[in-house]
């Protein structure tokens, strides 16, 4: 299978740079996956294509405000650090630009000195060990000072930093928001509990790599990035009983599907645990827990559109994005959504 085959044209000004006032007015396209049949909808329609007993996997992952900018201590040269891992104590990998300037030793400030950094190691990848000083917490000293790591896609500053985090998040750790959480609020949320259906939450930390471009022709070549999960006993739970009687999982984004497939036996069935996952779901993939899925709209060429093609088939999504781009769909981060029924 060819990495073009899941292309599509796609226009610039379809990309959305900023989100909309309210969450849940999005657009929703329904995607039926048995017969490719379409439904235009807002997102707040979509309590009515859920059913009592079914069970929504939602991921609480919460995005770090990662990206600093500061200057090099002295010379007052720009320098922007991206957090990419923590490693021990203090210390952090990186990205840094401009790399010429982050060479080792090297000593930075940030917040009239509020955070300072030295560089201890340049790793073989490029990346930076940084070693960061300051007082108090450290999450909070990043609160004050950091900015969301908004996708390369996106131009515009984002003004309101809890935009890029969903309603529901709580464990700190990602790069990258899981986005089509994004559509949801706490009013919608309340509602989808009160018709009696389940929410079970995964955590999985969304890292850099959700953005990287598929480089290999044959997509059975491509290496995927790792990323660390948590299923606690109560969640595992809760998704099992839903598929002993017979309801519906239904994934919130491709993070939490790939957290549930990752740990899913043979028989559907999931168990606690924490580790990293390296899946990478396209078409041919049997899916285990997993019946259903809402999701933002993709890259061309991206593993994001592989998975959902994995889910709705190959030509059915096609179709579908071609008709998102003829009725001028938002894409991306910030878009619109889609519910693969």
């Amino acid at each position: 299978m060819k990495v073009s085959d899941f292309d599509f044209y796609l226009p610039e000004e379809l990309i959305a740079q900023h989100p909309l006032e309210k969450r849940d007015t999005s657009r929703l396209m329904v995607l039926n996956k048995e017969t490719g049949e379409i439904e235009h909808k807002r997102f707040y329609d979509i309590i009515d294509y859920l059913d009592k007993g079914d069970t929504l996997v939602l991921n609480n992952t919460r995005v770090l405000p990662a990206r600093l900018i500061g200057e090099k201590e002295h010379t007052g040269g720009k320098i922007e650090f991206l957090l990419l891992k923590r490693l021990e104590g203090d210390k952090w990998e990186c990205l840094a630009k401009p790399g010429k300037s982050a060479r080792e030793g090297r000593r930075f400030t940030f917040g009239d000195g509020k955070l300072k950094a030295e560089v201890v190691e340049v790793l073989e990848n490029g990346n930076r060990i940084v070693q960061f000083f300051y007082e108090g917490i450290f999450e909070e000293v990043l609160d004050s000072l950091g900015e969301m790591p908004l996708p390369p896609y996106i131009h515009e500053r984002l003004e309101d930093k809890e935009r890029y985090q969903t309603v529901y998040s709580k464990e700190e750790g990602s790069a990258a928001a899981p986005t089509a959480g994004l559509h949801f609020t706490e009013e919608l949320l309340q509602k989808i509990k009160d018709k009696g259906i389940n929410i079970a939450y995964v955590t999985l930390h969304v890292g850099l790599g959700t953005f990287r471009p598929v480089k290999v022709e044959d997509i059975e070549s491509h290496d995927m990035h790792s990323e660390f999960y948590v299923l606690d006993e109560e969640n595992a739970q809760i998704i099992n009983d839903t598929k002993k009687r017979g309801n519906r999982v239904i994934s919130v984004g491709t993070t939490s599907t790939r957290t549930i497939e990752t740990i899913a036996d043979d028989n559907g069935l999931v168990k606690a645990q924490t580790g990293w996952t390296n899946i990478f779901i396209y078409p041919g993939y049997k899916f285990k827990t997993i019946d259903n899925l809402i999701t933002n709209f993709h890259l061309p060429e991206s593993t994001l559109i592989m998975l959902v093609s994995a889910l709705a088939g190959k030509e059915h999504v096609l179709n579908a994005y071609n008709e998102a781009v003829k009725e001028k769909y938002r894409f991306f981060s910030f878009g619109d959504a889609m519910f693969i029924k």
